[in-house]
């Protein structure tokens, strides 16, 4: 058997049994078989799919496969009963290290975040207060987000190119843990959902487009299966794991994806002028509202604290609850949101790909500008761009 099809098929054995495991899946429908076979015997499978792997010639290729193939291993422990620390459990899934953030430097944050929030009284009131005054209505989203999407898409295609026939839906849903979701479809196709659960709100609407269309995982997703499985035959890449070291290369060229098109001034300018206008709301308040922005980037890594709180340290939910009201500044509801998303079992190891993978993307792309077209078109994992970038930073 190809080992791209063992691969595929050891996916689907164990998204039987842990339904959402797979993201997306575009290949042989044969070999989509996801009948519920016993998980010591799909352990047994992830431990041979490693052995072969070793085997395999391109080292690329090779290099991808075994870090995908041990977060399939550490699945199917997982799944066989047994128990990880939840810093094994991201470590074993994602091959990165989960991060907490420093106490102090949050609280420095939030002093910041209130010298730049207008008004008086406390935090979170002034904060929802500003954020009402930009929230785009829920029937106005999908016609502000197409000058956004026709800007971005003509930009990527300038810079990193497109696959001629590559697309995607947009729609609107309720009742989900994130913001946003890139649903690929193989093809070159993508769904993009935007939950309206919470308000949306314009100053984010070009990152959350980035992020998941242009150039973020749609792009990633159509080039890959444009460049590595049609053009190579490694049809490896035909399929989108969720629980696996992909997850942190995506996350972190999605969560780039905004600044390799374009940088904040020409945004804030954007945003402030023409974007205002299409959405009708005063651009004095958008301002205001990316002022706040720039304080709030030193709350970074709360959700991952919030996390390890629950998962690792076994604090109870109330707990859990207060401390990302106080560091993310939030109502209940968007507290409960972000608790709900880290209570996901898919989710709640998925919190670090975010802020681990945006770090090093982020770093590795500022060594080389040709780095982010590479990381839309290659194979790369968690540790190879760590290594990259530690060896730059030396």
């Amino acid at each position: 058997m190809d080992i791209a099809e063992r691969y595929i098929r050891l996916a689907h054995a164990i998204d039987a049994h842990s339904e959402g495991f797979i993201d997306g899946y575009g290949g042989p429908q044969e070999w989509a078989d996801r009948t519920r076979r016993d998980p010591v015997e799909l352990r047994a499978e992830a431990e041979a799919l490693l052995d072969e792997v070793a085997g395999v010639e391109d080292g690329a290729r090779r290099a991808f496969l075994t870090v995908q193939a041990r977060a399939m291993h550490t699945m199917t422990r997982l799944l066989s009963g047994e128990t990880l620390p939840y810093a094994e459990e991201v470590r074993g899934l994602y091959d990165i290290e989960p991060v907490r953030a420093d106490t102090v430097e949050l609280e420095a944050a939030l002093k910041a975040l209130d010298a730049a929030l207008p008004g008086s009284g406390a935090l979170e009131g002034r904060e929802e207060a500003l954020r009402a005054r930009v929230v785009v209505p829920k029937n106005d989203i999908l016609r502000v987000a197409e000058p956004i999407l026709a800007v971005l898409r003509e930009r990527t295609h300038e810079r990193f190119g497109l696959p001629e026939g590559e697309n995607f839906s947009i729609g609107l849903v309720q009742d989900k843990p994130w913001s946003g979701y890139n649903w690929p479809l193989g093809n070159l196709q993508s769904r993009i959902d935007l939950n309206t659960d919470l308000p949306v709100l314009l100053p984010a609407l070009p990152d959350l487009l980035a992020h998941e269309g242009y150039p973020g995982h749609h792009t990633e997703h159509a080039t890959k299966e444009a460049r590595l499985v049609r053009e190579r035959g490694w049809l490896e890449h035909g399929i989108q794991l969720i629980n696996a070291p992909e997850c942190v290369v995506s996350e972190g060229i999605a969560v780039n994806a905004r600044a390799a098109l374009l940088d904040r001034e020409e945004l804030e300018a954007w945003l402030t002028g023409e974007l205002s206008e299409v959405a009708g709301l005063d651009p004095d308040d958008v301002a205001a509202y990316l002022g706040a922005s720039r304080a709030r980037e030193g709350l970074k890594n709360v959700s991952g604290t919030a996390a390890l709180m629950l998962h690792g340290d076994g604090a109870p939910e109330a707990e859990v609850l207060a401390f990302l009201k106080r560091y993310n500044v939030a109502s209940e509801e968007r507290a409960r949101q972000s608790l709900r998303f880290i209570s996901q079992p898919n989710f709640r190891a998925y919190i670090f790909t975010y802020s681990v993978g945006g770090e090093m993307v982020e770093g590795w792309v500022g060594q080389a500008p040709g780095n982010f077209a590479r990381l839309l078109q290659e194979p790369v994992t968690p540790g190879q761009l760590r290594e990259a970038v530690g060896a730059g930073a030396a």
